[in-house]
């Protein structure tokens, strides 16, 4: 056993591939605190068997580190359990190696123990693994007990233990040395890269994992290091870039930060970048800085059309700020997708056909549909279904839950709300709303994959193949245009 080693280890076989970030950012901590650090990267290889025994044949590590990106695809109409397949391959590096499997990642941050219950792993850190995992390998190494590791979770003879969280003040730490992972053939493959300017958001979405996953306060790491890190990415050929931060124009001083400093490097004439945004605060200023810092295109999750739906989902904004927006991106040429998440508590077909209509009326680039939603343990949505489930107070609102209600309390396994006010067809009543209008990514549960759904879509693969780069929804943008 190699004492100062530590392997790990990406399972997420999704297609397109999407680089592990977290692993890129986790390794410059981990190698900084003494450790080496070894990537065994399976999203390339279909059969990863070979790939995990060959590697643990010339290795022994200290410990293995998974992450767990994913549980499932987040979609209605697949309902992808993904978790099963990253079981297959915990359980085969389990065969290989006796080294202590640790799991971390943003799906684990959310559900651990019952992920921890599932892939049956005595390790796991809740949040930050920059943070938990250093303090973990030294304990490890030196044999000494794990209660003062941060947000360490852990099996003992009485059941599970969970240490507090500790969140990294990004604005002192550098993240900007990309390089443990093969960025470029990432690239190459899935037609983008990622980036963070900040972690944690502090929005009161009643079905976003955000908060529960990344922390509730906003951590803001330095524009300089941001900038640092794209020239890092830019010098190795990589020249598309998303962010990763759940709103990059929250809060909007620091995104302007950003901007300013890709401005100044004149960055923003040789890259091209998305970003997930809030429809507010969007200001006009904002946008003409982020267009000069090379921003092409924005992914706003407005959730909603009407005011009163987007007040049960939590959100701070009316419809009149999707209007503003909206005009804003068409006066700066900035194409744009608003993500629409329908069939929440009190959605009706009235709210379903006012909210499309407003789509249709004010025209974004493209109109991601989600019809149904995931629910998640410590959201808003989470403690309504459960409250729904454990009282059956009415078989109506019972109808609303869709998925493994039984023997799946954390709801591991994907649960759905879809409002039983929708009738027995609501797919068909969207897709009669939406008509043929190519503005609309929507599939319906026939033909699901072929459009929206990012998993498996063998459409965004062959396009991505053929040299489209650049954010998921505008290649199928760009791929419905030309049709």
């Amino acid at each position: 056993m190699n004492s100062n080693q530590i392997v790990l280890v990406n399972p997420n076989q999704m297609k397109p591939v999407v680089a592990p970030l977290a692993l890129d950012y986790l390794s410059q901590t981990i190698t900084t605190a003494g450790f080496e650090v070894d990537i065994l990267d399976l999203a390339f290889d279909d059969d990863y068997r070979d790939k995990v025994a060959n590697y643990f044949a010339q290795s022994a590590p200290l410990a293995i580190g998974v992450t767990i990106r994913n549980t499932d695809d987040c979609y209605f109409a697949t309902q992808d359990f993904v978790l099963s397949r990253t079981k297959q391959i915990s359980d085969e590096i389990k065969k290989q190696s006796k080294a202590p499997i640790v799991l971390g990642g943003v799906a684990f941050s959310a559900i651990p123990v019952a992920i921890m219950r599932y892939l049956d792993v005595d390790f796991g850190i809740v949040g930050e693994g920059e943070v938990g995992l250093p303090k973990f390998l030294q304990c490890l190494r030196a044999e000494d007990n794990f209660s003062n590791v941060p947000g360490l979770v852990y099996k003992t003879t009485v059941g599970y233990r969970r240490n507090s969280v500790e969140y990294l003040d990004l604005s002192e730490i550098s993240l900007a040395s990309r390089g443990i992972i093969d960025n470029l053939r990432y690239f190459t493959e899935g037609g983008m890269a990622g980036f963070e300017t900040k972690r944690g958001c502090n929005q009161p979405c009643a079905y976003c994992l955000d908060p529960v996953s990344k922390g509730r306060k906003i951590r803001m790491r330095q524009p300089q290091d941001v900038a640092d890190e794209l020239e890092c990415l830019l010098d190795m050929g990589i020249t598309h870039f998303h962010t990763c931060d759940s709103e990059f124009n929250i809060p909007p001083h620091h995104a302007q930060a950003v901007c300013e400093e890709l401005v100044r490097r004149k960055l923003g004439e040789r890259i091209q970048w998305y970003a997930y945004a809030s429809p507010v605060p969007f200001s006009d200023n904002l946008a003409q800085l982020m267009k000069r810092a090379g921003c092409v295109g924005i992914d706003f999750g407005v959730d909603h059309g009407n005011d009163d739906m987007l007040k049960r989902l939590g959100r701070n904004f009316c419809a009149d700020d999707l209007e503003r927006t909206a005009q804003i991106c068409h006066e700066h040429g900035i194409i744009f997708m608003y993500d629409l998440l329908l069939g929440g508590p009190g959605e009706t077909q009235a709210t379903l056909k006012e909210t499309i209509n407003l789509m249709k009326k004010i025209r974004p680039s493209r109109v991601g549909v989600a019809l149904g939603m995931r629910i998640y343990p410590g959201t808003e949505m989470g403690k309504l279904v459960r409250k729904i489930t454990a009282t059956v107070s009415s078989s109506y609102e019972v109808n609303s839950i869709h998925g493994r209600i039984e023997d799946n309390p954390d709801f591991l396994e994907p649960v759905f709300y879809l409002s039983s006010e929708l009738g027995d067809k609501p797919s068909d009543y969207v897709a009669g709303l939406v008509g043929d209008d190519e503005m609309f990514f929507f599939a319906s549960p026939g033909e699901a994959g072929q459009d929206y759904n990012y998993n498996e879509n063998s459409a965004l693969v062959q396009a991505i193949r053929a040299g489209y780069r650049g954010a998921f929804w505008d290649i199928l943008r760009r791929l419905k245009s030309e049709k």
